[in-house]
């Protein structure tokens, strides 16, 4: 097979799944990984394909990233039941980050009268939150991204180092075992980075579609995070994958 075809059939295989390795590749082609390699390198300089460590992804996956008001009107009833559950591992007296995002929103929105300390980047759980008089607000200022709502950059990493909390909820555009926790944009996965190191347990708050997804800025090794809160339908076989990893799925 010449390196042409092998490569055309590398990228129709990538329009069917998130990522692929170099040692899959060569054992679909019977090929020495080698020149799996250079078939990758080739097709990345043409823009086909972002090389990983051990693998690839589509390019035109890795840097996609829908709007706040995209994500707003999309399996609402998903992103409520994600929120209800988290909401129930939260306890009176606790202090908790809320990342931006619209499942994080939703569990601004339902907290109900439990008394706490939220930190947030977001403009519109600042906004949801600051009318409760049983929640002490604090935001985090820094450079408002319009696309995702968040607040992010220099100013919020600096301001996020001066605390400590009980839990952090964190939204993510892929959540992948190999690749981790991504997000399209870099300088917000360093502010999710951020979040997640101030706090003492870290839950990934996504519906089963970001599985076995992966964008271009990585936030954490799927191992560094406590927990991810789901939505029912994903597949038995990806839940026991990441549970033989140490990661609990909590399934609502």
């Amino acid at each position: 097979m010449f390196a042409e075809e092998r490569q055309s059939k590398i990228a129709e295989l990538l329009k069917n799944q998130s990522s692929i390795k170099v040692n899959e590749l060569a054992n679909i082609f019977e090929v020495s990984e080698s020149t799996i390699r250079r078939d990758l390198q080739d097709m990345e300089q043409r823009g086909l394909l972002t090389r990983t460590h051990g693998g690839a992804v589509g390019a035109e996956k890795t840097s996609f990233e829908p709007t706040f008001n995209e994500k707003s009107d999309e399996k609402h009833e998903e992103k409520l039941k994600i929120a209800k559950t988290a909401i129930n591992m939260i306890e009176d007296g606790e202090t908790i980050i809320l990342d931006s995002g619209t499942t994080t929103l939703e569990i601004a929105r339902n907290l109900g009268n439990k008394k706490l300390i939220v930190i947030t980047n977001s403009i519109d759980i600042a906004a949801e939150l600051s009318t409760k008089e049983n929640i002490e607000l604090i935001v985090t200022g820094g450079t408002l991204r319009l696309t995702t709502r968040a607040m992010v950059g220099h100013i919020t990493e600096m301001s996020l180092k001066n605390f400590r909390v009980d839990k952090a909820f964190i939204g993510a555009n892929g959540i992948s075992i190999e690749e981790g926790v991504t997000t399209p944009n870099f300088v917000e996965a360093q502010t999710k980075k951020a979040m997640m190191n101030v706090a003492n347990k870290v839950y990934i708050v996504a519906d089963s579609r970001k599985f076995n997804q992966v964008n271009f800025s990585v936030i954490c090794p799927i191992r560094a995070v406590t927990g991810i809160i789901t939505s029912s339908d994903l597949d038995n076989n990806i839940v026991k994958s990441y549970e033989d990893v140490g990661v609990e799925i909590i399934n609502c």
